[in-house]
Order: C-alpha cells, then sequence, then structure tokens
C-alpha cells in the first residue's frame, strides 16, 4: 500500500532542518507528486517559519516537467532576515547547508511600491509593471537542507519553499523602463572560473512575464503582491552549484558587480528577526 504525501510532515522537517542548518538525508516521507501538494507543504511551513515574507523567488520549471505539471513556472517565499542589502564594494556572507544543496543566481529584482488589486487573478505584463517602483540587480542564493532537491522535479522544489536561502539586493536599475531587455547583461564567477553568461532577456519572455505569473499565481492563493516586495524573477546566467568557502561574482556591466562568499550555515537562534 502506498503511503499518501503528508504535507504537515514533510513542512514540520523542513522548517527543522533548516532551523538547526543541517541536512535531510532524504525527502521526509512520501514526495509530491504535482505542484499542488507542493504548494500545500509550502503554505504549512510558511506558517512554522518565524519570520515575515519580505518577498518572493520565480523559477522556471525545465520543458518535461512543464509538460507533465502544465505551468512554467514555480514560486517560493524570500524571508527578511535573509535579504542582504550589497554594493560594488561590499562582499556578501550568506550561509549553505553543509551536506545540503547550494547555488547562486543571477537575478533581475523588481521592488513593487503598490499594492496588487485584492481579488484580481488575471494580469497582463503591462498591468504588473504598474506595481513595480524599482528595478534592480541581484544575486539568489538557492538552498535546501535536501541535496537532491533538483533532481526530484518541481513538486520537490516547490515544498521546501522553491528552494530558496535568500536575496542579495544590489543597486538599482537606472532608466531602466526605456531600456531592452537585451541591454541588460551579466556573467556569473565562482572562484575565478566564469561558469554563466546571459541576462534580462534570458528569462523566457523577460521579467515582466515573470512578474505576471507570480501576480496570477499568488492571487490564487490569496496572497496577492504588496508595497515594498522584493520580486526575484529568475535565473538570468543558470544555477551555479556553491560550496561553503567559495566565493561568487556576478558582473551587471553597466548595472553594477555583486560579491558574495558562501559560510556554513548555524543554527537559526530563537525569537523574532
Amino acid at each position: 500500500m502506498t503511503t499518501a504525501f503528508a504535507p504537515h510532515t514533510a513542512a514540520a522537517a523542513f522548517v527543522a532542518a533548516r532551523r538547526a542548518a543541517r541536512f535531510l538525508p532524504g525527502y521526509p516521507g512520501p514526495a509530491p507528486i504535482d505542484l499542488a501538494q507542493g504548494y500545500a507543504a509550502q503554505e504549512v511551513a510558511i506558517g512554522l517559519w518565524p519570520d515575515r515574507i519580505a518577498g518572493w523567488k520565480i523559477g522556471r520549471i525545465p520543458l518535461d516537467w512543464e509538460e507533465t505539471l502544465g505551468q512554467p513556472r514555480l514560486a517560493g517565499p524570500i524571508f527578511a532576515r535573509n535579504v542582504w542589502q550589497a554594493g560594488d564594494a561590499d562582499v556578501t556572507p550568506f550561509p549553505v547547508f553543509v551536506g545540503g544543496f547550494a547555488a547562486v543566481e543571477a537575478e533581475y529584482v523588481f521592488r513593487l511600491g503598490a499594492d496588487a488589486p485584492s481579488g484580481k487573478t488575471t494580469w497582463t505584463e503591462d498591468e504588473a509593471a504598474e506595481l513595480v517602483a524599482t528595478l534592480h540587480i541581484g544575486i539568489e542564493p538557492a538552498g535546501s537542507p535536501l541535496a537532491t532537491i533538483n533532481d526530484l522535479g518541481p513538486p520537490v522544489v516547490v515544498s521546501d519553499f522553491g528552494n530558496n536561502a535568500g536575496l542579495i539586493l544590489g543597486p538599482e536599475i537606472s532608466n531602466w523602463r526605456a531600456r531592452g531587455w537585451d541591454s541588460m547583461r551579466c556573467e556569473t564567477v565562482i572562484d575565478g572560473v566564469r561558469v554563466g553568461t546571459g541576462g534580462a532577456s534570458s528569462i523566457p519572455g523577460g521579467p515582466l512575464s515573470a512578474l505576471r505569473f507570480l501576480a496570477s499565481h499568488l492571487a490564487g492563493r490569496g496572497r496577492p503582491l504588496k508595497a515594498g516586495d522584493l520580486i526575484s524573477t529568475g535565473a538570468s546566467t543558470g544555477i551555479h552549484d556553491i560550496v561553503a568557502g567559495q566565493a561568487a561574482t556576478v558582473d551587471f556591466g553597466r548595472d553594477g558587480v555583486l560579491r558574495c562568499r558562501a559560510v556554513a550555515a548555524t543554527p537559526l537562534p530563537d525569537g523574532p528577526p
């Protein structure tokens, strides 16, 4: 007899592992088989996590999975405790789960200036753009206590906060509305080795297409976007594995350079951030 997926069991295990900064040797129980099950676990985990949501990450669902799941993208929360402001001269340390999964992703990040209207579930890109106050360069530290999270598929990724471990927020991109996405280019380097190149146009449909997806998706979950939310729109040079002790640089050309270093995670302190 096959045991059914239990979102509360999975969520509690991931939250406990994240709080204790320890890895999980395997998925805690039967894995989710679709996005609905993954998001059910994510919602439980959000309720268990001792921090407020500061924004959301958007990830691309691989084409072979997209055909099965019927969605091109997935989403996960970014929590306030793990948002770091950075400038060109900074080297931002970020925690990784030793024995788990960790990666860096070059990102273009929207900061919203307006609330999404309550009850609005269908969005165009132009309507989504009206919510935006600023666009920034950034790095998403992807991370999970489960080393095989990406290998097990998008429903599993969704169930553990979308495989997110925070956001390194860089400077604002000035006059972004007047520029084409093709003008925004970047490359990622880890320990001196270039591991990926791309830019805003590498995100399918562009960053506003990702934001349109998120606005509709979160409205359907009863979590409409809010002013001040930070929206990480997708990996623009790829997903690049990293381990504690390694350093990464993302060069956004005329828009700035961000530097970071992976450090071993430590247990989360009790109490509010």
